[in-house]
């Protein structure tokens, strides 16, 4: 099929999508390695801050949201480099490209299998966090802001994480390209879910907020609209 055939309307479209991040979920399921590896370095950080910081409930409190995010995106560009290289080393990329489907099908699959991956390491840390700092981390606004600074992240992660590893350097590439364009997503899911923690007035959080959708919203869209041109590349 040519480059510029397009079969979104049909449900094809939405098949690619479902077999891509299938074929991701399925592979990890029979080898365990890049959620293991994702879930042993954020047990790690998590273990680090509370040994290097032996604080008051009311400290630990202000450092959650902050040590939390620290977390998820060190351990979601660790996710992300291993997810892009493995298909590059094994030569799926290349049969994805061959395949005769649009190449937004692609970036979509990609980004709901790191997603799940992302969802996955967190649901596992946010008990171990509440446990080791007694702190009360199930609050309905948290998980939220979580869920939507992690699709943020996803979202222009894959998108940069499929560029970067065309190159020889991809490990020390991806977090050079990726944290300067995700500040605005840590910023505001680190100040939303801190006022969260606080119990912050809504009107004090929802700017943030609507940071992170309208963040979401353009840079998914901008993720769909060059994925074609930046992974033919």
């Amino acid at each position: 099929m040519e480059k510029g055939t397009d079969i979104r309307p049909s449900g094809n479209y939405f098949r690619a999508v479902s077999a891509v991040a299938w074929k991701d979920l399925a592979a990890e399921l029979r080898s365990r390695e890049l959620l293991s590896s994702m879930l042993v370095f954020s047990l790690l950080v998590i273990l680090i801050f509370y040994f290097a910081l032996e604080l008051d409930v009311k400290a630990r409190e202000k450092i959650t949201a902050g040590a939390l995010w620290v977390t998820f995106a060190f351990a979601g560009t660790l996710g992300l480099n291993r997810s892009m290289a493995v298909e590059k080393d094994r030569g799926c990329l290349d049969g994805l490209l061959l395949a005769p489907v649009d190449r937004s099908a692609i970036y979509f699959g990609k980004a709901i299998s790191n997603l799940a991956f992302m969802l996955i390491v967190e649901v596992i840390v946010l008990p171990v966090y509440s446990v080791l700092y007694n702190v009360n981390l199930f609050n309905f606004g948290l998980i939220g802001v979580i869920l939507l600074g992690s699709l943020g992240y996803i979202s222009v992660g894959t998108l940069l994480s499929t560029m970067s590893v065309q190159t020889r350097t991809r490990d020390v590439l991806l977090p050079i390209l990726l944290f300067p364009v995700i500040v605005p997503v840590l910023v505001a899911a680190v100040k939303a879910s801190s006022g969260f923690l606080q119990n912050l007035e809504m009107s004090e959080i929802m700017a943030w907020v609507n940071l992170l959708i309208v963040y979401d919203i353009i840079f998914t869209a901008i993720a769909f609209m060059v994925f074609d041109y930046v992974v033919e590349e």
